[in-house]
């Protein structure tokens, strides 16, 4: 059990996001049939093509979201913040998760926005959970020796009551 909780977090993510690149693969299975099955046209377009487009619109934020999957397990395996282009395929992610959250309460009601919400949270806890050194933050802490404070990499700023740094004076009290 020596494993932080951030990483749990980070493994947790990815199996959810995992099952919603399955989900989005279902879902362009399903409109698939439904215009074949219809017949149904849009403005002339032949149903063939609104298949097509719908498999090909779905399987982009599939592998999309499949490759968000992989960032987040490596992370969650590495225990190490995700590189530059992985913080963005994140960011990206949780931007599409909060928008796509706003939109599904009109459409789709209260219980696929918490969902979203919860996902969105999720991926921003990941982001903000590591430090700019790309460790936890409490590890960070812990190696600096002072609880809640991370480990300075050059002169840190004075702390309350040290006094004005260039003229050494102490506070008014």
């Amino acid at each position: 059990m020596g494993r932080r909780p951030l990483v749990w977090v980070a493994g947790v993510t990815a199996v959810i996001v995992l099952v919603e690149a399955v989900v989005m693969v279902a879902t362009a299975a399903l409109l698939s049939s439904v215009v074949h099955g219809q017949h149904m046209s849009l403005a002339g377009i032949k149903p063939s093509a609104i298949a097509l487009g719908g498999w090909v619109g779905c399987g982009a934020a599939a592998v999309f979201l499949l490759v968000c999957a992989v960032v987040l397990a490596r992370t969650a395996l590495r225990d190490r913040a995700p590189g530059r282009v992985g913080r963005i395929l994140l960011i990206a992610a949780a931007v599409v998760h909060g928008v796509l959250g706003a939109v599904s309460t009109g459409l789709l009601g209260w219980g696929v926005f918490a969902v979203m919400m919860v996902v969105l949270g999720l991926l921003v806890w990941v982001l903000l959970g590591y430090g700019q050194d790309g460790r936890a933050r409490g590890d960070a802490a812990r190696a600096s020796g002072r609880p809640g404070r991370p480990a300075a990499a050059g002169p840190s700023r004075p702390e309350a009551g040290e006094g004005h740094v260039q003229f050494k004076e102490k506070p008014a009290e």
